[in-house]
């Protein structure tokens, strides 16, 4: 496969995968003994950090979470080789498999991470965080509570 389709593949995977990242549900957290901005940014930054050690998940990078689920990352491989296995063979059929594959993986990725990211937004909307969600929230309150803040 020539250099200018794989540089092509890899940036519209990139593109697709950074759009379909989605911003997670944030907690409401209140200071209760009067701590400074930089006091809270810090406490939070901390919390944070401890919150994704904890759960293994990270709002911030969704599709890194170590719990085992598919990602849209996952799901855009897998349809990424099932479309780069149906394109070669039509595209040998047509003269090209290389071309053909091409297309196939492009397009098997893009339906597959779209089917992924809709589902994960539906879940969304219906109010509904995934295990590691829930874990990483609760991990975060606990610790924000600590602190001495109120977390809603």
């Amino acid at each position: 496969m020539p250099r200018a389709y794989t540089r092509t593949l890899l940036a519209c995977a990139l593109g697709i995968a950074a759009c379909a990242a989605q911003a997670q549900g944030e907690l409401m957290i209140y200071p209760k003994q009067g701590q400074s901005p930089d006091q809270q940014s810090r406490d939070r930054y901390e919390c944070h950090t401890w919150a994704v050690q904890q759960s293994g998940y990270d709002p911030s990078n969704p599709q890194a979470a170590s719990t085992g689920k598919s990602g849209t990352g996952k799901e855009m491989l897998r349809g990424g080789a099932r479309g780069a296995a149906a394109g070669a063979a039509i595209g040998a059929i047509a003269g090209d498999a290389g071309k053909g594959a091409a297309i196939g993986a492009t397009a098997g990725g893009l339906g597959r991470g779209f089917k992924e990211r809709d589902r994960k937004r539906q879940e969304q909307e219906a109010g509904t965080a995934s295990p590691a969600q829930q874990s990483y929230q609760r991990a975060m309150a606990a610790c924000l509570d600590g602190r001495g803040y109120s977390v809603k």
